[in-house]
């Protein structure tokens, strides 16, 4: 399997395949934990479409590879990605909420399924809202689901499942002062799986706050993966077209 292909498929589902998702419900939710999930989704920016150009670094105990991707959305439609190496087009991938596409040219291999496919094989569920939600820097779960508790530490809000899941814990910090997240974490204790997704600096845009960088940290047991995500120039809501079509002679990924 390719460099290239590594970082597409990574960089969209490693924060979902540790671990599976947990749901619990609380019979009345406390109004202070209400009112700081809340004013964390007051920071998300309101745009109907971007376009962006991504510095994406993989890294693991085989691998150290750094590609140039430019990242074209229409919000809660499509996300749409090229990768180049020194402006030479790799791959291209096409993300809806039923289709996934995927193509790279040096390894000669494409991928054609959907959401549900991807399921089975990561053994979690997995959706089109959970992976445009790691691109914009925004929970991987929905925090408003009634399940979650927040509460204040010394430097930051800490929010967490009401009742955490036998199998794996799980965590998101805030910033105390703008409410944006700084980091969300999962760890699989019996499986020595640890997952850790950190955010720099957010900057104002669109009336909300958008990450500049985005530092994924996946372990399981001493292998350790890396993927550092820098955006460089943002455009919101202009006209975005989103060209894909996967080239003949390709072999397709068999999962």
């Amino acid at each position: 399997m390719q460099i290239v292909y590594k970082i597409f498929i990574l960089a969209l589902v490693i924060t979902l395949s540790a671990c599976k998702s947990t749901r619990s419900v609380a019979s009345t939710e406390d109004l202070e934990s209400a009112k700081i999930i809340a004013s964390h989704y007051d920071t998300h920016p309101q745009f109907e479409t971007l376009a962006a150009r991504l510095k994406i670094r993989y890294q693991d105990p085989e691998t150290n590879q750094s590609v140039t991707v430019s990242l074209r959305m229409k919000k809660g439609e499509a996300i749409w990605m090229s990768a180049s190496v020194l402006g030479i087009s790799l791959a291209k991938a096409m993300i809806t909420p039923d289709r996934v596409q995927f193509y790279e040219k040096i390894d000669g291999s494409y991928f054609d399924g959907d959401f549900e496919l991807l399921s089975e094989v990561l053994g979690t569920e997995l959706n089109y809202e959970q992976v445009e939600a790691l691109l914009l820097g925004q929970p991987i779960y929905d925090l408003r689901s009634g399940g979650f508790s927040a509460g204040p530490t010394s430097t930051r809000y800490v929010i967490a499942p009401r009742k955490q899941s036998t199998l794996f814990d799980l965590f998101f910090y805030l910033n105390s002062g703008s409410f944006t997240l700084q980091q969300q974490r999962l760890t699989q204790r019996e499986e020595s799986r640890d997952l850790v997704i950190d955010y720099g600096d957010f900057t104002l845009e669109q009336a909300g706050y958008f990450p500049s960088e985005i530092h994924v940290k996946a372990q399981e047991g001493d292998k350790i993966t890396l993927i550092d995500i820098e955006y460089r120039g943002l455009d919101f809501n202009t006209p975005v077209s989103f060209p894909f079509s996967i080239p003949s002679g390709l072999k397709e990924i068999e999962l």
